[in-house]
C-alpha cells in the first residue's frame, strides 16, 4: 500500500504552487484521494485510517499548498461531506463531494426553525411529493452563511401523522431556487453571520433526498455529530479563547496577580483537558461516523469559551467599556475570535445555542452516553399532528 507521503509528493510535484489556480489543484487533490484519506476510494479518499489525515494536512501546509476555505463552507466540509458518504447514493456523492471540496459549492444547514430550536425533532417545514419532486414550504432560522450558499442540507416533515422522530426526511436544496428567501439576523455583535431562511414552493427533485423517506433523523443525527465534533474539538494547544489569554498573561505584567494566576491555570488545564480528550475521540472514530460523546465535547467547548472570554475582560476591565464598531457587517464565514476583547466576549454568548443548546447537550450525554433515566416526554408516542403546537 502506497504512503501518504508518496501521494501528496506526486501531488505536489504536478503543480506550480506559485501560481496554481487553487480550484485546479483542490480538484486534484480530490482526484488523487487526499481530501479525505477514510473516505472510499472515488470520493475524494484512499480508504485509509482516519489519522493519516493530519500528515497529509501538514505536507500541503508545509508546502504552502491551496486549501479549501474551512471558514467559508465549514457546513459543507465537515457536515455536508460525512452524510453524503454515510447515506448518499454514489449518484449524489458523484455530484456533490467534489465541487463541495474544492468550494466551487458553498453549502448551509436548513435545520433549526422559530418553533423548532433545541428540539430538532420538532420541525415542521413541510415536504410534500408531487410526481417525483418535493414541494418544501416553512421557515428556518439561524442559518450560518446562507447568503452565500449554492447548496444546502434540509430537514423537513414529510409524514405528519406519525411520531415526530419518524415523520422526518433529509434532503439537498438548490439554494437558487426563487422559492428560496434568505434574510440576515443581526447579532449581539452588530454582525449578521446568521440568516432566516422562507421555503415557498421550493421544488426538490427526489434524487436529492439524502436517506429512505421517514429516515431523516437518522440522517441528520450523523450530521450533528460531525458538527459536534468540529465545534468541540480540533484544536492545538492554547487555540482558541485560552490562547488569547495567556499571550496577554505572557507580554503584560501588569495583569497578573496571585489569584488571577491561580484563575489562568484552572482554565488552562480544563481547556487542555478537553484538547486531549477530543484528540482521543477523533482517534476512536477511525472510519465510523461520530457517536453521543461528541455532545460532551461541544458542551465543554461553549463553557469554556464563555468562562475565558468573561475572564479576558476581568484582566482588562477597560476594554468591556469599548467596542469598536457596530455597523451590520455580512461576514463570509464565523469568527469566534476576531477583533478585540469586548467582540470575544459577546461572540461567545452564541457557543451555548449554535450546533444544539448546552441543556439539549447535558440531556444527550446523560441519557446516551451514561445511561440515566430519560426526561418526561408528553409528545413521546403521539403523532405530530396530533401535539399541541
Amino acid at each position: 500500500m502506497t504512503d501518504v507521503r508518496a501521494e501528496v509528493a506526486t501531488l505536489l510535484a504536478r503543480f506550480d504552487l506559485q501560481t496554481v489556480d487553487p480550484v485546479e489543484f483542490l480538484g486534484a487533490r480530490f482526484d488523487a484521494g487526499l481530501a479525505w484519506v477514510h473516505f472510499p476510494v472515488g470520493r475524494g479518499g484512499l480508504g485509509r485510517p482516519r489519522d493519516e489525515q493530519q500528515v497529509v494536512e501538514q505536507l500541503l501546509a508545509e508546502a504552502g499548498a491551496p486549501a479549501p476555505d474551512l471558514g467559508l463552507n465549514s457546513i459543507g466540509l465537515g457536515m455536508a461531506a460525512p452524510t453524503l458518504v454515510a447515506f448518499g447514493t454514489p449518484e449524489q456523492q458523484d455530484r456533490y463531494l467534489r465541487p463541495l471540496f474544492t468550494c466551487e459549492e458553498i453549502w448551509c444547514q436548513l435545520f433549526s426553525e422559530p418553533g423548532a430550536g433545541s428540539d430538532l425533532a420538532g420541525v415542521a417545514t413541510r415536504a410534500v411529493l408531487d410526481g417525483d419532486t418535493w414541494v418544501v414550504n416553512g421557515q428556518k432560522v439561524w442559518t450560518s452563511g446562507a447568503q452565500n450558499a449554492q447548496r444546502a442540507i434540509l430537514v423537513a416533515r414529510t409524514d405528519p401523522t406519525v411520531v415526530k422522530h419518524a415523520g422526518l426526511s433529509y434532503f439537498v436544496v438548490d439554494m437558487s431556487d426563487p422559492g428560496v428567501d434568505v434574510r440576515p439576523l443581526r447579532q449581539i455583535t452588530g454582525e449578521a453571520e446568521f440568516n432566516e431562511v422562507f421555503l415557498n414552493d421550493v421544488r426538490v427533485p427526489d434524487a436529492d433526498r439524502v436517506g429512505a423517506v421517514g429516515a431523516g433523523w437518522r440522517v441528520a443525527t450523523t450530521t450533528l455529530n460531525n458538527e459536534r465534533v468540529a465545534i468541540g474539538s480540533g484544536a492545538d494547544r492554547e487555540a482558541g479563547q485560552i490562547g488569547i489569554v495567556t499571550e496577554r498573561w505572557r507580554r503584560d505584567p501588569s495583569v497578573r496577580s496571585a489569584a488571577e494566576h491561580d484563575r489562568l491555570m484552572s482554565w488552562w488545564v480544563e481547556t487542555e483537558v478537553t484538547r486531549l480528550a477530543g484528540e482521543r475521540l477523533r482517534q476512536q472514530l477511525a472510519m465510523g461516523q461520530p457517536g453521543p460523546e461528541s455532545s460532551a465535547m461541544k458542551l465543554a467547548f461553549a463553557k469554556q469559551a464563555q468562562q475565558v472570554s468573561g475572564f479576558a475582560l476581568e484582566l482588562d476591565p477597560d476594554a468591556g467599556l469599548q467596542y469598536d464598531d457596530w455597523t451590520m457587517v455580512r461576514t463570509g464565514s464565523a469568527s469566534f475570535l476576531g477583533r478585540g476583547p469586548g467582540f470575544r466576549y459577546l461572540r461567545a454568548k452564541g457557543n451555548s445555542i449554535e450546533g444544539g443548546t448546552s441543556e439539549i447537550m447535558r440531556n444527550v450525554v446523560s441519557e446516551r452516553v451514561l445511561g440515566l433515566p430519560a426526561d418526561h416526554r408528553p409528545d413521546k408516542g403521539v403523532p405530530f399532528n396530533e401535539v399541541p403546537r
